[in-house]
């Protein structure tokens, strides 16, 4: 029977921020289903890095390797209201880059001493005297470990959250991204409100001669929805033809500030899985990161009331969040948004 410190569920930003920074008396392990080979789970995601999440790898002292990054990297969000036909371009300083490389590039950040179980999915956890028995299976076998701290870094769809705090509903939402073979003329980024089709937005992304479109709809006829916009983005020079692929994932986004939900007796969740997601942007790295450093903190630290003070210490990250909910009408609503864009304020002119 194996005993670790910290058992850390998923290893995305998050879990590998975590797991790179726990000081190295702890014994801790990674259960993650992602792998560095052909077929393995890849998270479905655009695959910009915001300036919120430049600064915050900036502060960790880690450049990124050019081998993430993909062509073109462009600075101008086209910005389109589908019912007005309204069209406005913003500057924005995105990175584009390779999720996927990106998400195996931390982790491979990880020490040495931390056990990393890839290609293994969480089956089941609950308390035990020890703390918690996580059980998992990787390579068709099951095995179960005990740990003292638990932490569930494992997204939206997180187990952890479920498991522990089932009454902790957050907003969700079922994010559909297609890849298709670049055709149009001059690459782009976009951001789509269509509020005929869903209440939150979707995205189209150039990258590397590939052009990805995406959007967040509510999960009830989801599909229909998706299809239904893209047949109206069609109708307005929008070049898709048959996707190479498409892929679909659940994403969050907070409604209020009592939906976050960090975890108590030595349950801890971050990123995503604490519902640390922009309402405004859906982006969530930069707090996956800053809650993953904000715990390992904590935890390095020992002392006190753990989860008490990793509250405490997400308060800033908590604040920024509600400040972006304060921020949503003006983007969500049909009336505000037409006065937002028709004011140009903060609008490139494009010549």
């Amino acid at each position: 029977m194996e005993f670790y410190d910290v058992a850390i569920i998923g290893l995305g930003p998050a879990g590998s921020i975590l797991a790179r920074f726990l000081d190295s008396r702890y014994r801790v392990i990674a259960i993650d289903k992602k792998c560095g080979e052909e077929g393995g789970f890849q998270k479905p995601c655009g695959g910009l890095i915001s300036s919120e999440a430049q600064k915050v790898l900036a502060s960790f002292d880690l450049p990124l390797p050019k081998e993430l990054l993909v062509d073109p990297q462009i600075f101008a969000v086209k910005t389109i209201d589908l019912k007005s036909r309204l069209i406005q371009h913003y500057q924005r300083c995105y990175i584009n880059l390779d999720r996927h490389k990106f998400d195996l590039w931390l982790e491979s950040l990880i020490p040495s001493g931390v056990e990393i179980h890839s290609h293994a999915v969480c089956k089941q956890i609950k308390r035990d005297k020890s703390g918690f028995a996580v059980t998992y299976s990787e390579n068709g076998d099951i095995d179960t470990i005990h740990a003292k701290y638990l932490v569930g870094a494992d997204g939206a769809n997180s187990l952890v959250r479920r498991t522990f705090f089932p009454n902790k509903k957050i907003r969700q939402y079922l994010a559909i991204q297609q890849w298709f073979t670049e055709t149009h003329q001059n690459p782009f980024y976009s951001c789509i409100f269509d509020p005929e089709t869903t209440d939150c937005c979707a995205w189209s992304i150039s990258k590397d001669r590939q052009f990805i479109y995406g959007g967040a709809f509510p999960a009830k006829h989801a599909k229909e929805r998706f299809e239904r916009q893209k047949q109206k983005l069609e109708k307005i020079g929008f070049r898709f033809g048959k996707p190479l692929k498409t892929e679909a994932c659940l994403v969050l986004r907070p409604f209020a500030p009592w939906e976050f939900c960090c975890g108590e007796d030595n349950v801890f969740l971050i990123g995503e899985a604490a519902g640390f997601v922009s309402p405004s942007s859906l982006e969530g790295i930069s707090s996956a990161l800053v809650s993953a450093k904000g715990l390992s903190s904590v935890l390095n630290s020992g002392s006190g009331n753990l989860n008490r003070r990793y509250w405490v210490g997400t308060m800033g990250l908590r604040m920024k969040l509600f400040l972006k909910m304060l921020k949503c009408p003006f983007m969500y609503r049909p009336f505000l948004r037409r006065l937002v864009m028709k004011s140009g304020l903060q609008s490139i002119k494009m010549k």
